[in-house]
Parts: structure tokens; sequence; C-alpha cells
């Protein structure tokens, strides 16, 4: 198994196209003392070229994270401990099923809104699921997030052929938590496509489509 930053799905890149969403800006954050370590795209697919399903790509991953953040969360067996901020432990233990079980493991630490990032499998489905250290808050999102400059909102894109909800989402943060804010789907679903802030209030969303031919003869 090949994973890259959506760890699910193979992205076959082809044209792009750009479109922009406009966004409001209400609320500031304050910054956190732990300095994030994200993983590059070939680190990724590499650790879990290797891997027996998408929970061991997510330990994979984690074993690697423990390295670059040391004071930020450890592994007691099937407990994945993440430290809150100034004080505290949030606890996340997997479970077992027919389908293969729920399973948590360090995916990242966004460091512009202090919250740890986590990749949960249940069964094949992949989600990810975000902790903010403050309060110990915890909100399951469709992919990986992306932080606005701003560090007010987030914004998910999560598109794939199957197991995916389909949908643009921006997410509102703030001390009380995480809520999603905006939401937009296309009329026909898309292959692939990702997400990037432009600036505070600005989206820009690539649109990856699938080549079935990439030249014809004649």
């Amino acid at each position: 198994m090949v994973a890259t930053r959506s760890a699910r799905r193979s992205v076959s890149r082809g044209d792009t196209v750009a479109r922009a969403l406009a966004l409001a800006l209400v609320f500031a954050w304050i910054a956190t003392p732990v300095s994030g370590a994200p993983l590059p795209d070939d680190e990724i697919a590499a650790l879990c070229a290797k891997a027996e399903g998408t929970w061991h790509c997510g330990r994979l991953i984690e074993e690697a994270q423990l390295k670059r953040l040391p004071n930020l969360a450890t592994r007691e067996g099937i407990t994945l401990k993440v430290s809150l901020y100034p004080a505290g432990v949030a606890s996340f233990t997997d479970t077992e099923a027919l389908n293969g079980g729920r399973s948590y493991s360090l995916w990242d630490y966004l460091d512009p809104i202090n919250a740890v990032l986590l990749y949960t499998t249940d069964g094949d489905t992949v989600t990810y699921t975000l902790l903010q250290r403050s309060n110990g808050r915890k909100v399951e999102l469709p992919n990986e997030p992306k932080v606005s400059p701003d560090r007010q909102r987030l914004v998910t894109a999560d598109f794939c052929e199957s197991r995916c909800v389909n949908e643009l989402a921006v997410w509102r943060v703030s001390r009380d938590g995480v809520r999603k804010e905006l939401s937009w789907k296309p009329k026909q679903p898309w292959s692939d496509a990702g997400a990037t802030w432009k600036d505070a209030e600005t989206l820009t969303i690539e649109q990856h489509l699938q080549l079935c031919e990439a030249f014809r003869e004649g």
C-alpha cells in the first residue's frame, strides 16, 4: 500500500481548475509552544509502502512522528496518550470489531491552532480526528485539514471515487471547539481534488482529472 497525505486514494495528476471562495474574518488565535513536524508526501509513501493495511500505515507514520515530537504523545499498547496544554492528557484507545475495529495514530501537530491530528481508521475507512490541546475538544474530519493564514478556519477537500463525502468544507476554529461553517458539493462527483489557502479570505481548489488517454494517435 502506498500512501500520500490523503493516505487512501490514488491520485492521477491532470489538468488543474482554479476556483475561489470568499470568506469573512471574525476571530484570532494564540500561538502555542510546540513545533510541528509534518511529513512530506514522499516520506509518507515510503513508510506506508509495506503496510499491511490502513491502520498499519497510521502506526508507521506515528512511529516517525513520536520521534519528532517526543513530548507531545506516547503509545501504551492499544492506547495513544496526547498531552494537553497547559496540563492534562487525552487518551485514545483502539477497539476491535468484525470489520477490523477502530484505531487512532498520531499523524501531525497543527502548530498555528495548538491542535493534534490523529489518523483514524474504522475498518477500511479513514478519517482524521482533530484534538484541541487547550480544551480537549475533538472533532472528526473527512480528510487532512489545511489551516488558514489567520488561524481562524480549516478547509477539508474530500473527493475520490469511493469512501469519500465528495465535499469541500470550511470549519470555524474557536476556543469553544471546531464546527463546520460552509460546505459545497459539485453537481457531478469529482474523482479527486485539493484545496489550499491563497490568503485568509480565499481558497484555491485544484481538481485532478483522471485522464483515460494521455495521447491519441491519428
